[in-house]
């Protein structure tokens, strides 16, 4: 890497951590815990990128970058952020930051960043408006779990597109939730947000009906997979024929819809014209870590902010498997807001409130002990059944062989903090051909440690 990056963050360590790797990699730091420092290096035309937390001792990280992009168009900016909401990601696309990274963050993933916003430095965009999401600060879309951030992320980039979005994941997860920030933070929050059943497209007028009420907004087509045959052929030829005003389309599903949508037929047709990107919710067993957090949120909401979690209700609640998901969770808390009468939910009380519900995990659930021989068997049957009866194009191999090894390489380097002998070793390759595979897959070595 070449070029100049400013650092601000109130962590010593984090300061510390990036300016030693930042410089390893060749490049120059200047490190600060002042916002008012940043600005006024940014004013005097230091830096060719800048790496910024959000809450700082003297201000809002995020609050800055409008200044910066007026002062300086085109430095990328990218921000880190312990905050656990979706809305710290949507505030930092909205106000046009290059990236943003939750903390804690792996740091050969900041360097690859990092490195991206150094070779795209220069390409001026313009003044950039205040964030506008001010009315919407209390998102139930709660989450420090990397899965949950990394959700956050999608939502931020495909929210001012207008990519058609499936939001898949089991029955309680949240999706209509996502598929409503999507539109709320999106250039059509002011026009209608529509949300279709198969009841709703009945009849030769059906679609056009939909439409009439969209008017340009965004449709959310709820649970598409099961929507008869006939009526999958209608939404795709409203798709392909909206009128005047062109609403967005968006579509949630209980299951991956590739091919065999969990057993209920799906059209291929609809799929390629719904499968823009594609948005996966985690069940709440994915994402354990979150369910104080969780639980928290909704005793507050209930009304019993002063009540939380005991070690034994904390126990009890992150070894059940919640086939409900948040749902269930959400009126689990509420429940006990009534009843509990100690500040802390006791492990008896969260055994009880579960006594009575069902412990047996859904079909689709997580298997911590399935093989990658048969994940991957999964993964290339459902990349055949999208192409029908035709075959994929070719190079197949190479390309299945390419997305098996990047990521093995990588996480087998963040594991030897990049040693690349250590590496080799690990892998059972000879070194000089590690070096090969990093140089053709282009993949950027860092030394150094994960941060925690």
């Amino acid at each position: 890497m070449d070029g100049t990056v400013l650092v601000a963050d109130d962590d010593r360590t984090i300061r510390t951590v990036l300016t030693q790797a930042l410089t390893r990699a060749g490049c120059k730091v200047h490190a600060t815990s002042s916002l008012t420092t940043l600005m006024r290096w940014v004013a005097e035309g230091k830096g060719d990128a800048i790496i910024t937390d959000v809450a700082m001792p003297d201000g809002n990280g995020l609050e800055m970058l409008p200044k910066i992009a007026m002062d300086r168009p085109g430095l990328p900016v990218i921000v880190i952020s312990a905050q656990n909401t979706i809305m710290t990601a949507i505030k930092a696309a909205e106000a046009e930051a290059f990236d943003y990274l939750p903390k804690p963050f792996d740091l050969p993933d900041l360097m690859k960043r990092t490195a991206r916003a150094l070779d795209r430095r220069g390409a001026a965009r313009g003044p950039v408006a205040p964030p506008d999401v001010s009315e919407r600060d209390d998102l139930p879309l709660i989450g420090k779990t990397p899965v949950m951030q990394e959700l956050y992320r999608l939502v931020a980039r495909v929210m001012n597109t207008d990519l058609p979005v499936l939001i898949w994941g089991e029955s309680g997860t949240g999706k209509s939730l996502i598929g409503r920030a999507i539109h709320d933070f999106s250039d059509r929050r002011s026009l209608p947000f529509v949300t279709v059943t198969a009841a709703d497209l009945e009849g030769i007028e059906g679609p056009s009906r939909v439409l009439a009420r969209a008017r340009g907004g965004t449709i959310l087509i709820d649970e598409i997979a099961d929507i008869p045959s006939e009526q999958q052929a209608r939404i795709a030829r409203m798709i392909d024929a909206p009128g005047e005003h062109a609403p967005r389309f968006l579509a949630t599903s209980q299951s991956e819809l590739a091919g065999d949508a969990g057993g209920k037929a799906l059209r291929a047709d609809l799929y390629y014209r719904l499968s823009g990107a594609t948005l996966h919710v985690p069940a709440l067993r994915e994402r354990v870590d979150d369910i104080d957090l969780l639980a928290q949120h909704f005793l507050e909401r209930a009304g019993a902010a002063g009540n939380g979690l005991s070690d034994g209700a904390r126990h009890v609640f992150t070894n059940y498997p919640w086939p409900g998901n948040v749902r269930q969770l959400e009126h689990a808390m509420r429940q006990l807001a009534l009843t509990s009468r100690a500040p802390l939910i006791t492990q008896s009380e969260a055994e009880n409130i579960l006594g009575g519900q069902p412990a047996v995990r859904p079909r689709e659930a997580f298997d911590r002990t399935e093989k990658l021989g048969g994940a991957v068997e999964r993964h290339l049957q459902r990349y055949f059944d999208l192409h029908g009866g035709a075959l994929p194009p070719p190079g197949l191999y190479q390309r299945i062989l390419k997305e098996v090894e990047q990521p093995l390489i990588e996480i087998a380097l963040a594991a030897t903090f990049g040693n690349q002998a250590k590496c080799a070793d690990l892998l059972g390759i000879n070194r000089n051909t590690l070096r090969k595979k990093i140089t053709d897959l282009e993949i950027e070595v860092t030394r150094g440690r994960k941060m925690m």
